[in-house]
């Protein structure tokens, strides 16, 4: 019996420690945040090589671009009751909660060179930043706990590219090449029911934890995107981008310390282990989503642009997370279901130039999120969202600051699950700067 609900329990301990690379971040580019992201039929400075690379072919010139969006996580609470311990046999204990996540800030970078010759059809460019990164921390003491404590994912992608530009109908495409880089770390808590040890003798007084879990992972993957861009006229232009899934390959190790109740408790027979520290190496994958941008842009008078943007986000290729250790001694292979969603966002922004040096920028984007209720939790409680953004150009003859603001505005997500019932509510508050210089 002891061994069944340890197994039960250790499968179940990782219902989601890679989801959170499925929270994609838009904001690549200052100019693009402050018009909410509505950029891919504008597309014109070096941020262009993310939003819809064939905005390169109608820039001239060598630019250089280094920015910075300063995230902070959202600032989530939740109130309702969940299950810490064997949710599988129906045995894990309800509990109150009236929590929140403690507060992070992490710093996303990014950074853009194009170049075209003056007069040539070609244009290349280069970026780098950081596509999925996400930062998540509950209490140690956290009803969570045996869910998540704290999940970091950092990392990196680089997006070499090629533009055309066919100048008799003013038509850009371009192809790029797209490679992410990961590195993952999550901690958290094996708990099980203690009536399902025999510890006590009626069901759902407490729960007993077993043993503290460490994993650390990294992993890479390819992918491609292209995007077309055509001016039809002066004022009017349209573009499309796409880029392709994108399979990360995950390889890591697990440390699991374990408690003196867990000792009791992988130290009888059959199992009959006896170290304190339990370590083997794992392995998992998660294919990011394939995205379509449709995007048009009009400019109403010379001071007045304005864009809107429909973003698709192919969520489906998420169905399950599938963690595979070296050894199961302790730690039993995983297989978690997810069954995310495809969605889309809708995105507005506008921009006006005050002056010949200086452009305001607006924008509101509505985005829909891919969990399910069925699989949602505390290591990443999406919801619908709202966003509403502000921000600036200065522009020289030689340079462009640029600045934006963006607030995140959750709905309530309300959850009920086998694991949850209750409401979850966030926001989140993001701040980007980017410096541009032409050589």
């Amino acid at each position: 019996m002891k061994l069944l609900v340890t197994a039960v329990v250790l499968a179940l301990m990782m219902p989601g420690w890679v989801s959170a690379a499925g929270f994609h971040i838009r904001e690549q580019g200052s100019k693009a945040m402050g018009m909410a992201n509505a950029f891919a039929a504008q597309a014109d400075d070096p941020s262009a090589v993310f939003y819809n690379p064939a905005g390169i072919a109608f820039q001239t010139g060598t630019q250089v671009s280094l920015g910075v969006t300063v995230i902070n996580v959202p600032e989530t609470e939740f109130r309702g009751t969940t299950k810490l311990g064997d949710v599988a046999s129906g045995l894990g204990v309800v509990q109150q909660v009236d929590t929140e996540a403690r507060d992070d800030i992490f710093f996303p970078p990014n950074f853009y060179m194009t170049t075209r010759k003056e007069g040539s059809p070609w244009a290349f460019g280069i970026g780098i930043g950081s596509l999925y990164p996400l930062a998540k921390r509950w209490d140690t003491t956290s009803p969570f706990r045996d869910e998540i404590k704290e999940i970091a994912i950092k990392p990196i992608n680089v997006n070499p590219t090629v533009a055309y530009l066919f100048e008799s109908i003013n038509l850009g495409v371009a192809v790029g090449i797209d490679y992410t880089y990961a590195d993952v770390w999550l901690e958290k808590s094996g708990c099980v029911d203690a009536y399902a040890l025999g510890a006590v003798p009626v069901p759902g007084l407490t729960a007993v934890q077993l043993g503290e879990l460490e994993l650390e992972a990294d992993g890479d993957g390819w992918g491609y995107n292209f995007g077309l861009l055509w001016q039809p006229l002066e004022t009017l232009s349209f573009g499309i981008a796409y880029r392709s899934e994108i399979e990360l390959d995950f390889d890591g190790d697990a440390d699991y310390q374990i408690t003196s109740a867990g000792q009791s408790v992988y130290g009888a027979p059959p199992l009959s282990y006896t170290d304190s520290i339990y370590s083997t190496g794992a392995e998992t994958e998660i294919v990011l989503p394939d995205t379509w941008s449709f995007a048009v842009a009009w400019k109403p008078t010379s001071k007045l642009t304005v864009e809107f943007d429909a973003d698709r986000f192919g969520w489906s290729s998420y169905d399950s997370l599938d963690i595979l250790f070296d050894e199961n001694t302790v730690l039993s292979d995983s297989l978690n279901r997810k069954d995310w969603n495809d969605v889309w966002a809708y995105r507005f922004g506008a921009q006006y130039a005050v002056t010949e040096t200086l452009d305001l920028r607006v924008g509101y984007a509505r985005d829909n999120t891919p969990v399910p209720n069925d699989t949602i939790g505390p290591e990443l409680p999406d919801a619908d969202r709202n966003n509403y953004t502000f921000g600036f150009g200065y522009h020289t003859d030689r340079a462009v600051f640029d600045f934006a603001y963006m607030w995140v505005d959750f709905d309530d997500r309300k959850v009920d699950n086998e694991t949850q019932t209750g409401t979850y509510k966030s926001d989140a508050y993001l701040f980007a700067a980017n410096l541009t210089y032409f050589f």
